[in-house]
């Protein structure tokens, strides 16, 4: 008699790392463009200006910040050893830096801004690659009350880059903020929520893409749509390494990017935990170390190939929430899509065509869903034990502050301000230290985590 045992029945896939059907893949890949395009292009496009580029050297520059994006987000998606968190990450370009930046190109002599600041990422980027596995450690300090802070503010300090959309994206045009750029920013909101309301299945997944698609026809006869430009743009372009000059290693640079480094990885830590939580593969010590090797490595690479410190885009995190699609393989094919954008120049334009209202219509919905996921997390923290309330209604004071009051910080040294005009940067050192000061100073042994204390995921420690 046949006594073997049936072989087991295969494990199931887990959504993160489920491989969709190709059609699928582009059109959600293509849903993540849309969301982060803008942010990509913005920093070089401020940073050029700075810099006094041409519009053809803008270009260059542009095109740069679209491949190493991809590069970036095909390193953090895929993984090579222990190089990538191998969730559904989008990385881009780090706003962080923009102001570092900026200011290093007032202060450098003409023709040496960029190397400069070339220079600069390329130490910061070697040194967050080493730093890394002793940086992913401070998982244990980012339990639910901490994490869930942090999320919630991820979503908040959003909100204004989608009040910018909504208004126009150029503060110095005469349309900007007109009652025609917000209507058609409500308009693209309500499509996109009569959309995600009334479709099922695929169609209602691609929400946010129909919703940009119908928003930016709707703007079309309001003259909000600008084809011409994609008459000056070249079909293809290859990158051309040190294409501005090779790096310059300056000190004051390199100060400067080491703190946006710094910033980038502390963003990069929450986002990763955020999205963890979402799609439901929690972020381990390993996962966060891997994660931020990838941000190191490949700022490092990007300062090569003409780019800036690359980090995790949080409003693609607010899509993966709303749409539900988890797999780490829809971000890596928008990846693909960012490279080719960035050698073919003309794709990008193209894609450039979306008005900036329709974005910022879309970006309410996105961004909200990151803060509702926040506090969905917090509901996991018992508030009323340890000071876990007051740790929550500090930090978020810290982190919305930026937000309300944007030149409060203005008489601090510049090393201040870059961490604490970032809401999210501030909002998570806050929560951090707060944490460490309710739940672990003066506690020799741990306390028994119950369910929903706020403590799990945390490693006694005494200090």
């Amino acid at each position: 008699m046949d006594t073997a045992r049936p072989n087991p029945a295969p494990a199931a896939i887990h959504p993160v790392d489920e491989l969709l059907p190709a059609p699928k893949l582009l059109a959600y890949g293509l849903q993540h463009i849309a969301a982060m395009y803008a942010g990509v292009v913005a920093p070089p496009l401020i940073v050029g200006a700075a810099c006094g580029l041409s519009s053809t050297e803008l270009t260059v520059l542009i095109g740069a910040a679209l491949l190493t994006s991809g590069l970036a987000t095909l390193l953090q998606t895929l993984g090579i050893w222990k190089i990538g968190s191998r969730l559904p990450f989008v990385n881009g370009i780090s706003f962080a830096g923009v102001a570092p930046m900026v200011a290093v190109a007032r202060t450098a002599h003409p023709g040496h801004a960029l190397p400069e600041i070339y220079g600069g990422v390329l130490v910061a980027g070697v040194a967050a690659f080493f730093a890394a596995p002793y940086f992913g450690k401070l998982n244990r300090f980012f339990p639910p009350v901490v994490s869930g802070t942090v999320i919630t503010l991820i979503g908040l300090s959003l909100f204004p880059v989608a009040a910018n959309w909504a208004e126009g994206g150029d503060s110095t045009a005469r349309s900007f903020g007109s009652v025609t750029n917000i209507g058609l920013a409500g308009f693209t909101l309500v499509v996109v929520l009569l959309l995600n309301r009334f479709l099922r299945g695929f169609m209602q997944t691609v929400a946010i893409l129909l919703g940009l698609l119908v928003g930016t026809v709707a703007a079309v006869p309001l003259g909000r749509t600008d084809f011409g430009q994609l008459s000056h743009v070249p079909a293809f372009a290859l990158p051309s390494p040190f294409h501005f000059g090779a790096p310059q290693f300056q000190v004051a640079a390199i100060i400067s990017m080491l703190i946006v480094m710094l910033v980038t990885m502390t963003e990069s830590t929450a986002d990763m935990l955020a999205l963890g939580e979402i799609v439901e593969r929690p972020a381990d010590e390993a996962t966060i170390a891997a994660g931020l090797r990838a941000d190191g490595a490949a700022s490092a690479v990007a300062a090569l190939l003409n780019g800036f410190t690359a980090t995790a885009f949080a409003q693609n995190i607010g899509l993966v929430a709303l749409t539900n699609v988890r797999s780490r393989f829809v971000v890596a094919a928008s990846g693909v899509i960012l490279v080719l954008l960035g050698l073919f120049p003309v794709a990008g334009a193209i894609v450039n065509v979306v008005p900036q209202p329709v974005l910022g219509g879309a970006g309410l919905a996105l961004f909200g869903t990151v803060a509702a996921s926040g506090i969905r997390t917090l509901t996991r923290a018992r508030l009323q034990e340890n000071g876990n309330l007051l740790i929550v209604a500090v930090s978020i004071g810290f982190g919305v502050l930026p937000i309300a009051a944007p030149d409060f910080y203005a008489a601090f040294p510049q090393a201040v301000q870059t961490v604490m005009t970032s809401g999210i940067s501030a909002g998570c050192l806050v929560a951090v230290v707060l944490n460490l000061l309710f739940n672990h100073v003066g506690r020799a042994r741990p306390t028994p985590a119950r369910a929903g204390s706020g403590q799990e995921r945390e490693l006694p420690v005494a200090v």
